[in-house]
């Protein structure tokens, strides 16, 4: 067979656009959107596991949260039921069946400069599928260092994955270049609060710590479920600010993203650290998913 009639015999993506289930070639066009010239908007990221949406509750609440902050309109028939019922058709269309990914891109609607000319909302969902069908510890842990370069500040908007990700992008960046496989940002009163991708957690003496949502972080889905799982299992957690020196006198360094679930982190400059803790919260994590 020949590598065009190979491509044609391929299942074609489909995709949603408000919803409603489309063909990539009826997708907006992104010259034309206020995400591409404004970055007016934000985005949600959702594990599929046995074909399953995962933490969707957790993921409405915060797309709700998320356009209540953008002042973006929310539509009268957009509710947790509506979202459920078209991430399962796209799914479906898709044949997304074990593990997988979606991305939700949330985009106010309509024309106008730096003043939209509406603030409806537009969104657009498309999805990939995972080798993993549930949670994985990494065998090896991953490197991070502080990236200092920038900051972010705490923000109205700091708790949301914001399509302007410029920060997060240039922490990338650094990471690379320094042979690391993360970075971690600080705010503007030097305060840990994330990773270029993930949320943090450390462990000391058994206890999880984790940066308090006033000090800037994304909110978390995943951040929010491994809090109730461990307080569900009898772990203490506090949400606090974190500094360097902290995370220097840590027995466990994690960090936590809706994708991936929990990545052990092995090295931060000269500490290096256990991963019990998170091989525990790991597998308390598969435990608890829809099936």
């Amino acid at each position: 067979m020949s590598d065009a009639n190979q491509r044609n015999s391929e299942p074609r993506a489909r995709y949603l656009v408000n919803g409603k289930l489309t063909n990539e070639s009826a997708l907006p066009n992104p010259i034309q959107n206020r995400g591409f010239r404004f970055a007016d908007g934000f985005f949600e990221t959702i594990r599929i596991a046995h074909g399953k949406a995962q933490h969707l509750e957790l993921h409405f609440n915060r797309i709700t949260n998320s356009l209540q902050a953008h002042r973006i309109n929310k539509p009268v028939d957009f509710d947790l039921n509506s979202f459920s019922h078209a991430i399962d058709t796209l799914t479906e269309a898709n044949a997304l069946n074990q593990g997988g990914r979606i991305r939700a891109s949330f985009i106010r609607d309509g024309g106008g400069r730096y003043t939209p000319q509406s603030n409806e909302l537009m969104w657009v969902a498309e999805c990939e599928s995972m080798d993993q069908n549930e949670f994985c510890i990494n065998e090896k842990g991953i490197a991070v260092d502080l990236f200092s370069d920038m900051r972010k500040p705490a923000s109205p908007l700091a708790n949301f994955k914001n399509i302007a990700a410029s920060l997060y992008v240039q922490a990338s960046i650094w990471a690379e270049s320094k042979g690391l496989d993360d970075a971690l940002v600080s705010n503007e009163q030097y305060h840990v609060i994330e990773s270029s991708r993930s949320n943090i957690f450390l462990v000391s003496n058994g206890v999880l710590y984790t940066s308090g949502l006033d000090s800037g972080p994304v909110g978390g889905v995943m951040r929010a479920a491994i809090i109730n799982v461990a307080l569900a299992n009898q772990y203490k957690v506090y949400e606090c600010n974190l500094t360097p020196q902290e995370l220097l006198r840590a027995d466990e360094l994690f960090l936590s993203n809706a994708i991936m679930g929990i990545q052990w982190v092995s090295s931060y400059r000269t500490k290096r650290y256990y991963n019990q803790t998170s091989k525990d919260l790991v597998q308390l994590i598969n435990e608890s998913l829809i099936r």
